[in-house]
C-alpha cells in the first residue's frame, strides 16, 4: 500500500477519534482543541495524499474511491457534531449531505457506463470552504470569528449548490445515456 492510500486510511481512522472528542467531556475544555487539531491534521492529509499521488504517479483505484469517501466521512461527521452542539443548523447539513449522496449516486451510474466523473474546481472550493467553516465553528473564538463562521457557512452552502448544479449539468448525458 502506497503513502497516499495510507494517509487516506489514517484520515478514516481519525474520524471516530475526532467525533469522540467533539461529543464527550472526557478531556474537559481541552476536548474542543483536541478535536480541532484532529480535524486540521485529517484535513491536511487530504491535501497531502492527493499531491503525493499525482506527483509520484501513485493514483490507485483504492485512492480514487476511498479518498473522496474519507473526505465525506470527516466533513459530514464534523457537521453532524456541530448540529449536536447547536453551532450549525440541521437543514444546512441536510442540504450539504444530500449533495454528497446525489453526486455519489451520479458517479455510480456513470461508472456503470464506463464514465469517470472527476472532481471539479467548484467541488474542490466547496470542500475547502466546508473544512474552513468547520474549523472556525469548532474553534468558537467569538467576536468577529462568529461573523466569519456565519459567512463561511453561507459560502459553503452556496458552493455546495453550485457544485451540484455544475456536476449535473456537465454530466447530464449520464442521466440520458446511463440507463435511467
Amino acid at each position: 500500500m502506497n503513502l497516499p492510500n495510507k494517509l487516506t486510511i489514517l484520515r478514516i481512522i481519525m474520524v471516530p477519534i475526532f467525533v469522540f472528542f467533539m461529543l464527550t467531556d472526557v478531556g474537559g475544555t481541552a476536548n474542543k482543541w483536541i478535536a480541532l487539531v484532529l480535524f486540521v491534521v485529517a484535513s491536511l492529509t487530504d491535501l497531502l495524499d492527493g499531491k503525493i499521488a499525482r506527483k509520484y504517479n501513485l493514483v490507485t483505484n483504492f485512492g480514487k474511491f476511498m479518498d473522496p469517501l474519507a473526505d465525506k466521512l470527516l466533513v459530514c461527521s464534523a457537521m453532524i457534531c456541530l448540529i449536536e452542539m447547536d453551532k450549525l443548523a440541521a437543514w444546512i447539513v441536510i442540504v450539504i449531505i444530500s449533495r454528497e449522496f446525489i453526486i455519489s449516486g451520479f458517479r455510480l451510474v456513470a461508472s456503470d457506463s464506463g464514465v469517470v466523473i472527476a472532481a471539479s474546481y467548484w467541488g474542490k472550493f466547496k470542500t475547502v470552504f466546508q473544512m474552513a467553516m468547520v474549523i472556525v465553528l469548532i474553534a468558537d473564538l467569538g467576536g468577529i470569528f462568529d461573523v466569519i463562521g456565519s459567512i463561511f457557512v453561507w459560502i459553503a452552502l452556496v458552493l455546495t449548490i453550485i457544485s451540484l448544479i455544475d456536476y449535473v449539468w456537465k454530466n447530464r448525458q449520464v442521466l440520458t445515456q446511463g440507463g435511467m
